[in-house]
């Protein structure tokens, strides 16, 4: 994995936890988690820098959503972290 992929990999482990903590009454259950998410990293996190640009909230959002159904949706053998990094590298960082 590279350093920036590692470094995106663990952003999202922390968001995970920081998710399941402010939504621990009820056990992490979020229906907007997406959003949460988008929300913390572009304004709470290193991911900006790391990708070189700053998502719009709303692409990013629809990227972890779009993520999340194709990550459940196979037989996956890298950690959601590791295969979300990899993926919005590719997305925001490929594509400039």
């Amino acid at each position: 994995m590279t350093d920036t992929a590692t470094q995106i990999c663990e952003l999202l482990h922390e968001a995970s936890a920081t998710h399941h903590r402010v939504f621990r009454i009820v056990d992490g259950d979020d229906p907007d988690w997406a959003s949460w998410y988008a929300e913390w990293l572009i304004d709470l996190s290193e991911l900006p820098e790391l990708l070189g640009t700053t998502p719009v909230r709303s692409e990013l959002v629809y990227i972890l959503v779009a993520l999340d159904k194709e990550y459940s949706g196979g037989a996956q053998k890298a950690a959601w972290e590791d295969f979300y990094a990899h993926r919005l590298i590719d997305h925001f960082v490929a594509s400039k």
